[in-house]
């Protein structure tokens, strides 16, 4: 098996729901990425084998195959072809996955992997229950076979009952809550976005052109007394809005590259893909899989948890990176460094993409060497890849 490289790694800022990006159409969005990713490095777009593209909610105009319509939108020849994936939350890091497999198996040299996802206008579950062209109900996919074994699915049920099953209290959770925006705050004013993200014209809240460089949904005055005051979800004991993930937009990309290839280029690789694996985890807890895909890509690696400098946990709710940090020793230094999706956003196809990027150029900054990046999925699954600082 051939040594894979990340030669270049980029992203859009976050928009909030309505936001910056809401009147965006996604293959647009998605261009621009690909563009920046393949502009950066200077290579022929011609050398690019495929496009990889994680993408949730492939309805309406994330439809009709994501990758290919942001090739056809972008600078990329038109005889690219792209596909689009779907792990749920964990689309975009499986996106990587797959093209890591294809460079190391040397059915390709070159492959953009990349993410994005437009919530302003396809949030969460828009494609169940869609309506056919004659105007029937589409179904739903959840049937008899899964609810006759599991029950109704509950995401934000799952992390409560995850964090009684660990013992989280709601005070570690808030508390975890304000270090994500606190930590997002201070590397967005210390300039460590500054290298992966790119400018992107877009609307301020009156609809005036701006361009934007830093992630909007990133609240600095949260305290807890503030989560305090926020309405407890239905369905739960105290899991708020706060302790979640935001509705947000964006879009991310990542060249990969054969080491052959990054020697012919004369290209100066960001990172090395080590090791990555994909768990499937119980559908009624659901969000535990980064408990288990830990484990599993830290033994293909042939590392332990002591080896790894940088962990990006999804904080898709508050409960799932403080329960994996419990089960597993996790160091809470190396957890979410400059904050997570309690701040960032969380715009689902994208962000496994975005946090590997965001890992990677925080690798390059500190100089350090591994970073694990894993997130939970809709369904219950979690896929885990480990990239090590290539310089």
């Amino acid at each position: 098996m051939r040594d894979v490289f990340v030669v270049s790694a980029v992203r859009t800022a976050v928009g909030k729901q309505r936001g910056y990006f809401r009147e965006y159409m996604a293959p647009e969005l998605l261009a621009l990425a690909l563009d920046e990713a393949v502009g950066r490095i200077g290579i022929d777009p011609a050398e690019v084998d495929d496009v990889i593209t994680g993408c949730v909610y492939q309805v309406g105009e994330q439809g009709f195959n994501l990758a290919r319509m942001a090739i056809l939108a972008s600078k990329l020849p038109m005889t690219l072809g792209g596909i689009t994936v779907n792990r749920q939350c964990g689309s975009s890091l499986s996106a990587i996955q797959i093209a890591s497999g294809m460079i190391a198996s040397g059915t390709h040299d070159v492959i953009i992997a990349s993410g994005c996802e437009i919530m302003s206008k396809y949030g969460i579950a828009s494609d169940m229950n869609c309506t056919l062209a004659n105007g029937q109900n589409a179904g739903h996919p959840i049937g008899a076979y899964y609810l006759d074994k599991y029950g109704i699915p509950s995401q934000i049920g799952g992390a409560q009952a995850i964090a009684k099953q660990w013992g989280i209290t709601k005070e570690q959770c808030q508390d975890f809550a304000v270090s994500s925006h606190a930590k997002a705050h201070r590397a967005t004013v210390q300039g460590y976005f500054e290298k992966e993200i790119f400018p992107v014209k877009g609307l301020d809240k009156e609809g005036n052109a701006v361009v934007c460089t830093s992630d909007e949904p990133i609240r600095p005055e949260t305290s807890r007394e503030i989560l305090e005051g926020l309405k407890v979800l239905a369905g739960t004991e105290w899991m708020t809005a706060g302790l979640s993930s935001t509705v947000t937009d964006g879009a991310s990309a990542m060249v990969l590259a054969s080491g052959e290839k990054v020697k012919q280029l004369g290209l100066k690789p960001l990172a090395r893909v080590v090791a990555s694996a994909v768990v499937g985890s119980d559908p009624v807890l659901m969000l535990t899989g980064p408990i288990t895909a830990t484990p599993k890509v830290l033994k293909k690696a042939g590392l332990a948890m002591k080896d790894i400098d940088i962990f990006e946990v999804n904080e898709a709710f508050a409960p799932i990176p403080l329960a994996w940090a419990k089960e597993l020793g996790g160091d809470m230094d190396r957890l979410n460094v400059n904050g997570g999706a309690l701040a960032l956003g969380h715009p689902v196809g994208n962000s496994g993409c975005r946090l590997s990027v965001t890992a990677i150029h925080e690798l390059v900054r500190r100089r350090a060497r591994y970073a694990l990046v894993t997130l939970c999925t809709g369904g219950g699954q979690a896929p885990a890849t480990i990239f090590e600082r290539a310089d």
